[in-house]
């Protein structure tokens, strides 16, 4: 399975900041849209990921608070990306590997998505739920030999 079929499964609703948002306002959306990261673009380009991880990175250097600082600031800006035609294993490896909880999907410049560990890990689970039935409608109609 490639990441292209979960993007048709999932949808292309894809949340965006720029780097010069305010941190605050950045988690307001991700509080608000209920999500755990956004993708940072700037001119057009991806430059960046905030997860959640980076906010509470951010919170802890605040003692407590977002602070004022921007995105920028916060941002993991080298964040893993993959293409439409990756194997779901070989992302969900990377995933593993890198502890990445979110990657974004690229074909060349353009932003497709983002995949999350969730998304991967449904995509699995659904794959092994269809093989199960497909074996046990397999082994229900085999063939019985009967002795006569």
């Amino acid at each position: 399975m490639k990441v292209s079929e979960i993007l048709k499964v999932k949808g292309n609703i894809l949340y965006t900041v720029t780097p010069d948002t305010p941190l605050i306002d950045a988690v307001n959306t991700m509080a608000e849209k209920d999500i755990g990261s956004l993708v940072v673009m700037e001119f057009g380009s991806l430059v960046g990921m905030l997860t959640f991880r980076e906010v509470l990175v951010a919170i802890h250097q605040n003692g407590g608070a977002v602070g004022s600082n921007t995105v920028r600031k916060h941002m993991d800006d080298s964040p893993i990306t993959v293409t439409p035609d990756t194997e779901v294993n070989e992302v969900r490896r990377i995933m593993l590997e890198r502890h990445a909880r979110y990657v974004p999907i690229m074909d060349a410049r353009t932003l497709l998505g983002v995949m999350s560990f969730y998304d991967v890990a449904k995509a699995v689970l659904d794959a092994q739920g269809f093989e199960n039935k497909m074996l046990k409608a397999y082994i229900r109609d085999w063939p019985s030999t009967t002795e006569e």
